[in-house]
């Protein structure tokens, strides 16, 4: 019975060992992305398609997320800067009341955006399948991902495994206690993705038809 209890724990010890080593390399191997993103609209070439990463637009308070409004402003300044001539906004539209690529090209054209320069992409319920689809779908393998400086660094690995040469343009992090929770679950992402791209070749959902740009 002891020496059962024993194997019992060292087991244990053994595969959270495994996990946690995993996890890390994981992490740190998608971390290494962040050297391709900028807080700078300068250090970007002119007339880029953009692709941006979207998020609820408010919380479950009812607050606004920062998250969201962070990236429709970095946005903004790509488009303002002539960085970003279109743009891509992509995201979750699996509930008929809840559709984020609506959202933001809302969000965008009322900061001055022309509604003509941006395609939305309601099939980006994972940021694989934003960014996979942005080649596949929109015919695009270059250009900005405009996001936190996080998720722009796995979204750039991602691409990597698919030929997609993109650079991250980061919007601010929120300061709350959310920025917390939500760098908190990046590390599972990030482990996810991992697992995506190095071992299942994960493709996205739905295909659709393609977009000319």
């Amino acid at each position: 019975m002891q020496l059962t209890s024993r194997w019992t724990i060292y087991t244990i010890i053994t595969l959270s060992a495994l996990l946690i080593t995993v996890v890390a390399y994981a992490n740190f191997k998608v971390m290494r992305f962040e050297s391709l993103t900028t807080n700078n609209t300068n250090e970007l070439k002119n007339g880029n398609v953009c692709l941006v990463l979207g998020t609820a637009k408010l919380l479950r308070s009812g607050n606004e997320n920062q998250f969201y409004s962070n990236r429709m402003h970095a946005a903004y300044l790509a488009y303002a800067s002539g960085k970003c001539a279109k743009f891509i906004v992509s995201g979750d539209n699996r509930h008929h009341d809840y559709n984020e690529p609506d959202m933001m090209k809302d969000s965008l054209s009322k900061l001055g955006i022309p509604t003509e320069d941006i395609y939305c992409d309601y099939a980006g319920g994972r940021t694989s399948d934003s960014v996979i689809r942005f080649k596949m779908v929109f015919g695009q393998s270059s250009g900005i991902v405009i996001s936190q400086q996080f998720h722009n660094a796995r979204a750039i690995y991602i691409g990597k495994s698919h030929n997609i040469n993109l650079i991250g343009l980061n919007a601010e992090d929120p300061t709350a206690f959310s920025s917390f929770k939500t760098k908190f679950r990046e590390i599972f992402s990030r482990t996810r993705a991992f697992f995506d791209v190095e071992f299942f070749n994960s493709e996205p959902r739905h295909y659709g038809d393609k977009v000319n740009i």
